[in-house]
């Protein structure tokens, strides 16, 4: 099933100079990190420079921009942010011609990273493509300029493989890099206490995100606690996000006096009600505990996960974790859209199980009422269970452990082929 070219370059027998890789988004920079330390392996003194994040910068790349340049999602953010866009753009063709790699290696970001695979393309320098665009949900004419453009794509999705053998396009099934990242059974919880339940809410890894989902799931979060008042919540935050932007909404919430919150449920044991107004008043002082970076720790923790929609939802999927994924976008972002997406979920889980094995509460759905019921309803006992059985089998469709060393196996391939032609 994972057929990798073999005769990849060895330590010291004709060792590559430089590699550029190009990843645009934070969970690029996760996957991009861990395929820096597998070619690291291999060759050393192989010079990685490009773009990337904190984490690609800590495993050996040279960073030439950062991620937070270019991470954004949506067509009206993506406008907001164009020229910033297009002068890294601008660099990055310019470090192509200076630099002269031996190979590039582009990750995900596709409106970027097909313009760069062209850019690439009459300086003669190949193109290797991991976690390639998404042509099986939309603009499948991306195919046309993978075809032209790119010598070899990484495929993390096993559906993938027959359309790339329909266009005919060099492809490799090298599994899915999230199986690197983690073993739930290896990773101690976060001690609850005397809680009873654990939510996890990971609110996205884009400013963009966290302005449209943190306050929304933390309202959904104050309704959960008036009806399971010992529930506890840990915050993932993403590295890369703006803090005084994260904390600002986040401080609202976690004052350290008491906050009003309207409701016409009962009152519950912990929580004291206004007369006048039938306010109900909840102590949030340390309600929500946040977590940066890596968010492993959280989710071997949790009993249910509210997650943006997005790479972190497969992750929490695979650690069999119940999760309700949650997004919203501006609306021109979310016509638009509805308008060219050509599948039925957002949720990775979902698309490769073919079925909502993971609630999707999207745009106008996205709402604390909802989110808060729908939590609720999955912390029962046989409903959780249920799900948890289910996202077993996720792994099996996923292909094994070790997609970062096959890749870094094709890439010193690529280029082996590369210098024999010269």
């Amino acid at each position: 099933m994972m057929n990798i070219p073999g005769n990849y370059l060895s330590h010291g027998q004709g060792q590559p100079g430089k590699i550029m890789i190009i990843a645009g988004e934070p969970s690029g920079d996760l996957h991009g990190a861990n395929l820096v330390k597998a070619l690291k392996q291999r060759a050393p003194k192989t010079e990685i420079l490009g773009i990337g994040g904190d984490t690609m910068a800590r495993a050996g790349m040279k960073l030439l921009f950062h991620i937070r340049d270019l991470s954004v999602m949506g067509v009206t953010e993506v406008l907001l942010k164009m020229q910033t866009i297009a002068r890294v753009f601008r660099g990055m063709k310019d470090q192509l011609a200076r630099c002269s790699p031996d190979l590039l290696i582009l990750i995900d970001y596709p409106g970027f990273n097909l313009k760069m695979a062209a850019a690439a393309r009459p300086m003669g320098i190949p193109v290797l493509y991991y976690i390639s665009p998404k042509v099986w949900a939309w603009k499948m004419s991306r195919l046309k300029k993978i075809k032209k453009y790119v010598d070899h794509v990484a495929l993390i999705f096993p559906f993938e493989a027959p359309l790339y053998r329909k266009w005919k396009i060099p492809h490799t099934f090298v599994g899915h890099p999230l199986l690197d990242c983690h073993d739930p059974g290896l990773l101690p919880a976060l001690k609850s206490g005397d809680e009873v339940f654990t939510i996890a809410l990971l609110p996205g890894s884009r400013n963009s995100e966290i302005d449209a989902l943190l306050e929304i799931l933390l309202n959904a979060s104050l309704k959960i606690k008036q009806r399971i008042p010992g529930v506890r919540f840990l915050i993932s935050c993403a590295t890369n996000v703006d803090m005084d932007r994260f904390n600002s909404i986040l401080n609202h919430y976690n004052s350290h006096g008491q906050i009003s919150h309207c409701s016409l449920a009962c009152p519950q044991q912990n929580l004291k009600t206004c007369p006048g107004c039938r306010n109900f008043h909840i102590n949030t002082k340390d309600l929500f505990q946040v977590f940066h970076g890596n968010v492993s720790a959280i989710l071997s923790s949790a009993h249910v996960v509210i997650a943006a929609s997005g790479t972190v939802s497969l992750e929490a999927a695979l650690f069999r974790v119940p999760t309700i994924i949650v997004y919203k976008m501006s609306w021109m972002s979310y016509f638009l859209a509805r308008l060219f997406v050509k599948i039925e979920y957002v949720g990775l889980a979902n698309i490769i199980f073919g079925q909502q094995v993971m609630p999707e509460l999207l745009q106008g759905d996205a709402t604390p009422e909802k989110i808060s019921e729908k939590v609720i309803s999955i912390l029962n006992d046989s409903v959780r269970g249920a799900m948890e059985k289910r996202l077993e089998m996720l792994p099996a469709l996923l292909g094994g452990k070790g997609a970062s060393q096959r890749v870094a196996a094709l890439a010193f391939d690529m280029v082996k082929q590369h210098c024999n032609c010269k």
